[in-house]
């Protein structure tokens, strides 16, 4: 298995996931310059938070049409793996690879501490494996992070069990209180319908390292890894 980190202008978590990927986890892991059209043999491909072209225009608009997301989504439509976190998951709403769009926090403000989430779906590798009674505390730095889609939309992606997490409380319960930043149903990462697509805002890579004295993102990383090789 190889790992991708596609780097844009403005990226700054790439780092985080390939010291995490490659340093933490022991895995196969390359840097993908944004303007390159070579996957480079990769299996799997990471889109990393950060402000990609300065958050212009809307935050991912336009790094959505740099050269090397042709063949990410060329990637994914082949059911290869792809996932994005924080400004990566609003890359790939932006792309059409993920449901719904990530708006204002409706705080007007930007975001950052950690937070708690609960996995969800039961049939996504990213979450599939995990301890569903567990709170994963998880930080998260955006100003953007408001998922939001239409009634109809939020059924079929309630229905074919595409949520991956939701923001709760630190005993697990999903509760107002615990949303950070007004997203639908608390929704804080989801999955497209082919289940190898996932987009989440909260950055499990920087809660990977025992150092930190956090590593329930690792356990996110190496639950999918799992499944993955299986």
């Amino acid at each position: 298995m190889k790992f991708g980190v596609v780097i844009f202008p403005g990226s700054n978590c790439d780092e985080d996931l390939v010291y995490t990927m490659g340093h933490i986890l022991h895995q196969d892991v390359v840097k993908l310059w944004h303007k390159e059209r070579d996957l480079q043999g990769c299996d799997f491909i990471f889109i990393p938070g950060g402000f990609s072209y300065g958050d212009y225009l809307r935050s991912g608009a336009i790094a959505r049409f740099s050269p090397i997301m042709d063949e990410v989504i060329a990637h994914a439509n082949k059911g290869g793996y792809v996932m994005g976190i924080c400004n990566g998951f609003q890359i790939l709403t932006e792309a059409r690879l993920l449901p719904g769009a990530l708006l204002h926090n409706a705080s007007r403000k930007f975001v950052c501490r950690n937070v708690y989430l609960k996995p969800e779906s039961r049939s996504a590798i990213l979450t599939a494996s995990l301890d569903h009674n567990k709170a994963f505390r998880i930080p998260i730095a955006h100003g953007e992070g408001n998922f939001f889609t239409s009634a109809d939309d939020l059924k079929r992606i309630e229905d074919n069990d595409q949520v991956l997490f939701r923001y709760c409380s630190a005993t697990g319960e999903v509760t107002e209180e615990s949303n950070p930043n007004g997203s639908l149903s608390n929704i804080a990462g989801v999955c497209n319908t082919g289940k190898n697509v996932f987009g989440m805002m909260p950055h499990p890579e920087r809660a990977a390292d025992y150092e930190l004295d956090n590593t329930d993102g690792r356990e996110i990383f190496e639950a999918a890894l799992a499944l993955v090789k299986a």
